[in-house]
């Protein structure tokens, strides 16, 4: 079976400040992306498609898309704040993208058979990919859509630098029953009687579907657009779609835990850690020195 490793890169890196899908923090010279499409290749993935702006789409086909060229197929989708159901039109005032489960609804026309989701700045490692590639090989597309989620610990998620947002998953029987979208988590309010104990799995944009996710999501991207499409910093977040899924019966979704280390970038000051984090990896043996070759 084919799969596809969709990878969500159309982000404005505000906090980053700059693109931060196309910096490298590798050994040598590799982008936090490159280890995705690495490992996804080497898990059994076969297709990638990179959900991008138009505004940096030549930086991006230049820099990684022709890399991969002679590797394993490419292609492209776009996000734009004006790819809108038929009869919407952007807001006036709006300039902030519309969020995740937007970029994926983009995507759709190019997608009709199992695929991953991830977000192009996040290390989610090489047995993330292994299971939603086991996962997937057998992915029902019959109703209640059958779906996985790749779960990590909230504390082992977190930025030394700021606030982050998380989707914080209630479980049953490893079973995916809610995410809750907890915004500005700060670390010191993470631990033993504090906000967070730190053990909660969270999602972090690591998922598995099939083509049979689409219906409902589009039903809720016009029903957020009907209810919150005037709000100029709103988003339409994919685990609070998946989530309204679960509840109306529409989708079950496996959680599969993770030996693997997340690392993200969200802050500029995190990129010392993630490169400190590569290249201990390297040195592990876990990765070649160097993935241009």
């Amino acid at each position: 079976m084919s799969l596809t490793l969709v990878i969500l890169a159309a982000g404005m890196g505000s906090r980053y400040g700059g693109l931060k899908q196309l910096d490298a923090v590798g050994p040598s010279g590799e982008t936090v992306l490159d280890y995705a499409v690495h490992d996804a290749r080497r898990c059994g993935f076969t297709r990638i498609l990179f959900v991008i702006r138009r505004d940096f789409e030549e930086a991006f086909r230049g820099q990684i898309g022709s890399r991969y060229a002679d590797r394993v197929a490419i292609d492209y989708a776009f996000q734009s704040l004006d790819s809108l159901p038929a009869g919407r039109t952007v807001p006036e005032g709006r300039v902030k993208p519309w969020g995740t489960g937007h970029a994926l609804w983009c995507a759709r026309g190019a997608l009709s058979g199992p695929f991953a989701v991830i977000n192009a700045d996040d290390f989610y490692g090489r047995d993330s990919f292994a299971h939603l590639a086991q996962f997937l090989q057998h992915a029902d597309s019959r109703p209640p859509a059958a779906f996985a989620m790749v779960g990590f610990r909230l504390a082992a998620t977190l930025s030394e630098h700021g606030a982050v947002s998380r989707g914080v998953c209630a479980m049953e029987h490893g079973v995916l029953r809610q995410i809750t979208e907890q915004t500005g988590i700060l670390r010191d309010e993470v631990g033993p009687g504090r906000r967070f104990s730190g053990e909660e799995i969270v999602s972090m944009n690591c998922w598995g579907f099939t083509p049979a996710l689409f219906p409902a999501l589009d039903r809720r991207w016009n029903a957020f657009l009907a209810a919150r499409g005037g709000d100029l910093k709103a988003e339409f977040y994919l685990p609070e779609a998946v989530s309204g899924m679960i509840n109306d019966g529409e989708a079950i979704v496996a959680v599969l835990p993770t030996r693997s280390t997340w690392f993200g970038v969200t802050y500029r000051e995190d990129k010392p850690r993630v490169e400190a984090a590569l290249r201990a990896l390297v040195a592990a043996g876990e990765y070649p020195p160097s993935l241009r070759a």
